[in-house]
Order: structure tokens, then sequence, then C-alpha cells
């Protein structure tokens, strides 16, 4: 079986971090998502993958060359109108002659939970739709399902069929694309898979295989930090580096090459440490949090359930939760963000100039690239910071900081 990965978009809802790294390279569990993907792919036995690029193609394609690093084989075909998910898939016709997985470049899937569904679609005959339970499936495309069949598929419908969700997971025929050929203009505009199934199934079953853990689409920056927690279940841990005497590894933690653990580290994994990193001394990271190369978490400073992505600091005296940090960003002594609203409810994100719920209990900030922020600076919960922005010394910020700021 071959695979076939969309990762054309551009990443516009998870903004500010996706303003310099395409979506697909966005680090989850100290790995960009396409190569969690890819991995999980490899595991099940699909070597020849394709990936569909488009938004910053250059730099998928450097990242991930030709798949030798990663075991498998990869093809590059460039969709320059995005067109729809109909669209992307039609532009492998004459490549996938044989039944084919596809996945969504913005789904986190892990090994296990794919290769689950894949090897209950091996025994079918038919054209295959991972779906999978969410509390609000009004964000996604509801799917409804009797016994092992899709009976019916709505894009973002308001209306409730349930709370079954298409998980951008599909084992799929080489018929879908005479489908597709007939497949007309969405309402969006585009030209939709989920449209061309619709048709399919007025023809023939569409299996449907129940995903229940292990998975996660990435619609919005924070939904990250629930792909790491997901991710990093399953983590083996594993010392590169070095770590000093005194310094304390507890549970699953990575810690990658050229890393130093210094004394009076306490580490509680699952914890993914990059390359090339200094770490502490006296410093206390969390579960759940994701480092990434050439950072620094310096004395005094705790992080918990973060990720921090390459090249950033947080030297001393500071406190992260429940955060994404862009490259290249530096913290002043003790910087705090703050994770928890006084009334316990779930923390609000401005998004488009609009107050939505994150839906989490505990958000701290959503920080771009190249962010400073002086001594004592304090950020709220929720927090949005875009790229370059610098937040002086004794300031405070909150709601939305536009890119390139001063906040003093």
């Amino acid at each position: 079986m071959k695979g076939f990965i969309l990762a054309a978009g551009e990443g516009t809802r998870m903004r500010p971090l996706t303003t310099n790294i395409p979506k697909p390279l966005l680090p989850v569990a100290g790995k960009p998502m396409i190569v969690h993907t890819l991995e999980a792919m490899k595991q099940c036995g699909i070597n020849q993958i394709y990936v569909l690029v488009g938004w910053r193609a250059q730099r998928l394609k450097n990242y991930l060359g030709d798949g030798g690093k990663f075991g498998v084989r990869i093809e590059y075909v460039t969709q320059d109108q995005r067109l729809g998910t109909a669209h992307a898939v039609s532009m492998l016709r004459d490549r996938l002659t044989e039944r084919f997985c596809c996945i969504y470049g913005d789904v986190v899937v892990t090994p296990s939970a794919l290769r689950e569904a894949l090897s209950k679609s091996m025994d079918r005959r038919e054209s295959v739709m991972c779906v999978a339970p969410v509390e609000d499936p009004s964000r996604y495309g509801a799917v409804s399902v009797s016994g092992d069949e899709v009976t019916g598929i709505w894009e973002k419908s308001q209306t409730a069929h349930g709370n079954l969700i298409n998980a951008g997971i599909y084992v799929l025929n080489p018929n879908i694309f005479d489908y597709i050929e007939q497949t007309e203009l969405s309402p969006r505009g585009e030209y939709e898979l989920t449209d061309s199934l619709s048709l399919l199934m007025k023809k023939e079953p569409l299996k449907a295989h129940l995903i229940e853990k292990g998975w996660l689409d990435v619609a919005r920056p924070w939904d990250l930090l629930t792909a790491n927690e997901i991710i990093m279940k399953e983590l083996v841990p594993e010392v590169k580096g070095s770590v000093e005497p005194g310094a304390v590894l507890k549970g699953p933690v990575h810690v990658g090459e050229g890393t130093e653990v210094l004394a009076g580290s306490y580490i509680v994994g699952p914890v993914y440490i990059g390359e090339e990193c200094e770490i502490g001394p006296n410093c206390f990271i969390r579960p759940s949090t994701s480092i990434g190369d050439r950072c620094k978490v310096g004395n005094a400073v705790e992080v918990k359930n973060s990720i921090i992505m390459n090249d950033s600091k947080v030297p001393h005296n500071s406190y992260v939760g429940d955060s994404i940090i862009g490259e290249r960003c530096n913290f002043g002594a003790g910087t705090k963000v703050a994770n928890l609203r006084f009334d316990d409810k779930p923390v609000p994100v401005i998004i488009d100039g609009q107050k939505v719920s994150s839906g989490r209990r505990k958000l701290g900030v959503i920080m771009g690239d190249d962010v400073k922020t002086g001594i004592n600076a304090s950020i709220e919960p929720g927090t949005i910071i875009e790229e370059g922005a610098i937040i002086g010394p004794g300031a405070n910020a909150s709601g939305y900081i536009a890119a390139r700021s001063r906040i003093y």
C-alpha cells in the first residue's frame, strides 16, 4: 500500500506559529507533525509516500528530502492552486492505481492508532473513513454511522448529527478518482473530498473505523499542546547527551546529542529535550514538555506542559506553563506566564479580532518567533504574541499583541 499526505495548506488558523513555519513542520513531542505521520506509516509497512505541498513548499522539501532519513521514499506533488481536498487527491490519479492510505497534514496520529486502523481496513475491499468522537462536532465535518458503515457526511454543520467526526484518515480504492471527476464546487468554492465520498456512498458502502484514542486534528495553536500530550504517551526514553551527578530524570525522558543536563535539574517525564541544549542548573521540567534544539532552560526556571521551539531561551527565574514558545525567543529574568484564571473557567483567546474559548482550563501564551521579554515581565492566560514583539521590563501582556509591537 502507498501513502499520501496532504500538506499544501497555509495554516492561517495556526498563526502566529505558522508565520514562518509550514503547519506540517510545527513540532510535537520533539518532531514535526508530518514526521510523526511518516513514521506511523512506515511502522504500518507503508514505505512509498507522496506528499502534496504548496505553502512554503521548499522548506518542507528541504526538511524531508527524499525520505531516506526516515526510512521511506518520498515523492512530491505541488498544488499551485489550493482548490480543495478532492482536487488535491485528484492530482495523483496516474500514480495511485491500487488501494492507498490518505492522511490530512494537520492530523496527528500515533503509530498504534494508525496500525489498528489499517489492519482492520486490510480485511475490507471497500473504501474506509476513520471517524473519531469529539465534544463539539460543529468545528469539524460531522459523520453519522450505522454499524460499521458511514451513512452521512456534513462539512462543519451546525445541526446535531451525533458526536462523530471525519478523522482525516482514509483507505481509498482507485475508483475514488471517478467520483472526484463528478464532484461539483462546494458552497465554500472548493472541491471537497467529502462530497466525492458522498457520491461514492450512493453506489457502494463506505466503511467506518472508529479511532477513540491516539488521534487529534490540530486546528488551533493550543491543539498542539493536546497533540503533544497524546504523542508523548508513547515516548521512548533515551539519553544521548550528558547528565551531571545531582540531576534527576524520572519517567520517560529523551535527551538529545550534545545536550547538557546540569546538577540540580529535576525532570519528570514524559519530556523531550532536543540537541545542543543547556538544561539547568536547578530547574524543574514537568511532564508533557517538548524542548527543541539549541535551547536553554536555566537556573530556577519551571516549565510545565509546554512546547519550546528551536533556539529559544528561558535563562533564569521564570515560569512557563501550558504554553507554546516560537523559535529564537528570549525571556528576561523573572518573566512569568500565567496559565489559570481566578474564576477557573476555560481560558479565552482573541483570534481574528474575536474572543473565542480555547476550551482549556489551563493555557498560557501562544508566542510567535523572535519575541523578547524584559526582566519581571508578566503574561496573562491566553495571550497571543505575534512575531518580533518586545514585552519590556515589568510590563504586563494580555489579549493580542501584534507583530513587532513594543509593550513598556
